[in-house]
């Protein structure tokens, strides 16, 4: 089984800056891709930021530009820089990773529970 938890979130101010961390961690064999998603109102979670395990990254059009996304792959660990930020990034962070585990064919994807980011005006 795997684990993902976000860390990192908080309240910060228009214009400030955060970093998010996702860990994974079990029986891990490999983690191809990691991504960010982020749920404030509407039914579906919005696509953030993505990086596969060779580090091509994808960036949500809105983020662009302020956002970047890297990993630690020894770790098992996706990180989300947030710079530049405004109130309407304030959103409950969600961690996504494709994960194949040790002594299993096939991958599958495995979400945190997230962590809340709040801007203020």
């Amino acid at each position: 089984q795997v684990q993902v938890v976000e860390s990192g979130g908080g309240l910060v101010q228009t214009g400030g800056s955060l970093r998010l961390s996702c860990a994974a961690s079990g029986n891990i064999a490999s983690i191809n891709t990691m991504a960010w998603y982020r749920q404030s109102i509407g039914p579906q979670p919005e696509l953030v930021a993505s990086i596969t395990s060779s580090g091509i990254t994808d960036y949500g059009v809105s983020v662009k530009e302020r956002f970047t996304i890297f990993r630690d792959n020894a770790k098992n660990t996706a990180y989300l820089q947030m710079n530049s930020l405004k109130p309407e990034d304030t959103a409950v962070y969600l961690c996504n990773c494709v994960v194949k585990e040790v002594g299993y064919t096939g991958s599958y994807s495995c979400w945190g529970k997230g962590t809340p980011v709040t801007v203020s005006s």
